[in-house]
């Protein structure tokens, strides 16, 4: 057994990007659910930026919840799988093979965003149609409703990749608004917003993508224009998640055709935390404890209604 397979033993990845894409995948979601299952892990977050993954999601535990991984999915709110609309939301929560198999979380666009587009040097054109909060911190409709129906369902509202102010500021709506689930993305951020977060409820998701040679690599994340993502490493990553403390959560980010499956990714990803001095009892918490109680893995069961 590979070093490290320990920290795999009922752990949660949410981040997997094993659904059809314009980039070759590492593996397909059936083969990422049996390589979960063999590992011991309990359960896999699908993600996909062109359409809702809970509908694959659920089809994988129709055929695969025997193997006793809970695969989950949401909604990207990409012009791909509807943009952000309150109706395409909606309908997600509902998406999938009867009770209790809808979207597990809503996500603003994670690269359709101003803040992407910007470092992407899209044209002012393209900016035009981007998501972004103002400058004065109103939230632009529809969100403020798509946290409503998070609220009501007791599922995550993702602030998708949006820049810090923005992130602090969705952050606090969504509490104002009952939306107790709140997933951010906090690997770029400086260490002061990610403790705003924290202390708003928020959680912040630290990703193993950002710290592989898969960012030298322009790739077709949304659209067939090729951008190459930013590039950390372990050591710009470990202030950032002691700063979110226990509200921290890690994740393989993997299934691009560069890097290793995501089982294999994620357990790379526990190593280079180990290296980095985060103990054990640490890392259970940000690839176990906290992803379970944010997505409430184990309250699901799955469906076999026609």
């Amino acid at each position: 057994m590979a070093y490290g397979m320990h920290y795999l033993k009922g752990a949660v990845d949410c981040h997997v990007h094993t659904c059809p894409h314009l980039n070759g995948r590492s593996a397909n979601i059936f083969e990422s659910v049996r390589q979960a299952s063999a590992a011991g892990m309990r359960a896999l977050g699908l993600m996909d930026n062109f359409q809702n993954s809970s509908g694959y999601a659920a089809l994988a535990m129709e055929e695969l919840g025997h193997l006793g991984v809970e695969v989950f999915g949401g909604l990207i709110m990409q012009p791909t799988a509807g943009g952000v609309s309150y109706e395409v939301a909606r309908n997600a929560v509902d998406y999938g093979y009867g009770p209790q198999t809808g979207a597990r979380f809503l996500s603003l666009p994670t690269h359709h965003t101003r803040a992407v587009a910007v470092r992407e040097r899209r044209s002012p054109a393209y900016l035009e149609t981007t998501f972004w909060v103002p400058e004065n911190g109103k939230v632009p409709e529809p969100v403020p409703a798509i946290m409503d129906l998070c609220a009501a369902r007791d599922i995550v509202f993702d602030c998708g990749h949006v820049d810090g102010r923005e992130a602090v500021a969705l952050v606090e709506e969504a509490k104002r608004r009952g939306a107790t689930r709140v997933r951010t993305h906090g690997g770029g951020y400086d260490t002061d917003t990610i403790k705003q977060i924290v202390a708003l409820g928020g959680y912040c998701e630290f990703s193993f993508f950002v710290l592989t040679h898969a960012t030298q690599v322009g790739l077709t994340h949304v659209d067939q224009e090729k951008h190459r993502a930013p590039t950390r490493t372990i050591q710009d990553l470990a202030p950032r998640i002691r700063a979110a403390g226990d509200k921290a959560i890690v994740s393989g980010d993997a299934g691009i055709y560069l890097l290793a499956p995501p089982v294999e990714a994620f357990r790379e990803f526990m190593l280079l935390l180990e290296a980095e001095g985060f103990d054990e009892a640490e890392i259970r918490r940000m690839n176990t404890d906290n992803p379970a109680d944010l997505f409430r893995i184990g309250s699901f069961l799955p469906s076999r209604e026609a």
